[in-house]
């Protein structure tokens, strides 16, 4: 149910506060040239560490027409590069920041509101995502669809998003962003924190082989085995710096999507290229809980890519999934 939520003291201005017509961030319309000096505050994309912040610029085109700019570096501790290109999981983390940025910055969510998605999708084109000499500098081309208000406040928005590096297509995808006040939400969680606040968590279970799920590094896999092909127990360290980035109090989307693609890997017998991914956040995945892991390999009409269809489940119901199509593996 949600890629990702956060809460921070501050606020912004009250002049971007609940406004429902288009005055917002028109300021950005005046004749700019897009920046990839310095990123944007971490804060409007719900990150701790400034060097997990993958957007440095954006501006409105439009009333739901944005621009924004991003960079990918040559090497990330977690997102590392695959078959020669970037990780198309940053490319994921890119456009889940860029609905939480616009939400904050052009649509006045106050800053201790929860961003919640209820679905993500990213696919890659392998020819314009190769690591180069330097880091990829990016552009994002973002459309915010169905976007809705109440009393005066933004509640939710569809984005769908092209990222363009030097002038072609290398990534598209979106998703669907949803708001939910402070009081609200504390209502929602409270019973999953204690006295303190912090959550509850499973015990920390082994890892699967990081081999068999396209990891180099135990710390990085998110799957323990059970004994049984096509399931694992979803593994959770909240100590990892980048899936943890902060404390949270529900399971982040990006470890789902993760658990997705090592048992995509696992499944196949392969780590090659992601090229899609398309998922739903059906349900909060707590962490005081066993989480269940199942892959189905699925067919696919097309010859260079393999399909698995990745089930999360929690008491019995389903949480999460995903489908995740990967280039076939050779011979």
């Amino acid at each position: 149910m949600s890629a990702s939520t956060f809460r921070v003291t501050g606020t912004i201005s009250a002049s971007q506060q609940g406004k429902s017509d288009t005055t917002i961030g028109h300021a950005n319309l005046a004749p700019h040239h897009t920046s990839w000096t310095t990123t944007v505050p971490r804060e409007f994309v719900h990150r701790a560490s400034i060097a997990e912040v993958m957007l440095t610029d954006w501006r409105r085109v439009d009333d739901n027409h944005f621009s924004l700019a991003a960079q990918w570096p040559r090497g990330h501790s977690f997102f590392a590069n695959v078959d020669g290109c970037h990780d198309p999981l940053i490319a994921a983390e890119t456009i889940r920041q860029a609905g939480i940025l616009l939400a904050h910055a052009e649509f006045g969510v106050p800053l201790d509101h929860h961003l919640l998605m209820s679905d993500l999708s990213v696919a890659v084109r392998p020819e314009h995502v190769r690591v180069g000499w330097a880091p990829a500098s990016l552009e994002l081309d973002v459309t915010c669809t169905n976007v809705t208000w109440r009393r005066g406040g933004f509640t939710g928005c569809t984005i769908e998003v092209k990222i363009l590096r030097d002038g072609f297509v290398a990534a598209t995808g979106g998703g669907t962003v949803s708001c939910i006040g402070p009081k609200v939400y504390g209502r929602l969680r409270a019973a999953k924190l204690l006295d303190g606040g912090q959550p509850r968590v499973m015990p920390l279970t082994a890892p699967e082989a990081p081999q068999t799920v396209g990891r180099m590094s135990p710390m990085d896999v998110v799957l323990s085995p059970v004994g049984e092909a096509g399931r694992w127990q979803l593994r959770l360290d909240t100590r990892h710096p980048v899936l943890f980035d902060h404390p949270v109090d529900h399971v982040p989307g990006m470890v789902l999507l993760e658990a997705a693609r090592q048992a995509t890997a696992a499944t196949l017998g392969h780590a090659s290229l992601p090229l899609a991914i398309t998922s739903e956040f059906v349900r909060y995945v707590e962490m005081d809980a066993p989480c269940a892991i199942e892959a189905l390999r699925i067919p696919t009409s097309e010859p260079d890519r393999e399909a698995v269809l990745v089930s999360v489940l929690q008491d019995g119901q389903l949480a999460f999934r995903a489908t995740v199509a990967m280039a076939a593996g050779q011979g």
